[in-house]
């Protein structure tokens, strides 16, 4: 099985974070969605459990095992999943999935696009490290 196959036979993993469509003004000069803007939309929609987890303001510190497995068109929804897979003792490590579907397109015919996995850390008001409450 190809690496595509795998990836439109999975199903998300995570909580659903965000969902957004692919526009014009965010394309390279060949019409695909830049990685640059699908990267922000999945920092974005992975600080929500980090942001909760730590109760309060977190920070991007990593990005670790991004992968591109499909391009993103325009008119393409872009789904983001999120789950936290560590918690130490100020970060909190997120994988994160964006999957895409075409407008019109049933859920089920979804397909991962790229994941990564984020580390956050969690600060006070002067931005310095904090740690993260326990669960």
């Amino acid at each position: 099985m190809s690496d595509v196959d795998k990836t439109a036979a999975t199903l998300p993993e995570g909580q659903p974070v965000g969902r957004v469509i692919a526009m014009p003004a965010d394309t390279n000069p060949e019409g695909d969605i830049f990685g640059g803007w699908l990267l922000a939309q999945m920092d974005l929609a992975g600080a929500t459990p980090a942001f909760e987890r730590a109760g309060g303001r977190c920070a991007t510190v990593a990005l670790d095992g991004m992968v591109f497995h499909q391009p993103v068109s325009v008119g393409d929804e872009v789904s983001i999943y999120a789950k936290i897979i560590r918690t130490g003792r100020t970060s909190i490590r997120v994988h994160v999935e964006a999957w895409k579907r075409a407008r019109g397109q049933a859920e089920a015919q979804s397909v991962r696009v790229t994941e990564g996995v984020f580390t956050y850390v969690a600060i006070d008001q002067e931005r310095k490290p904090r740690e993260v409450p326990p669960a």
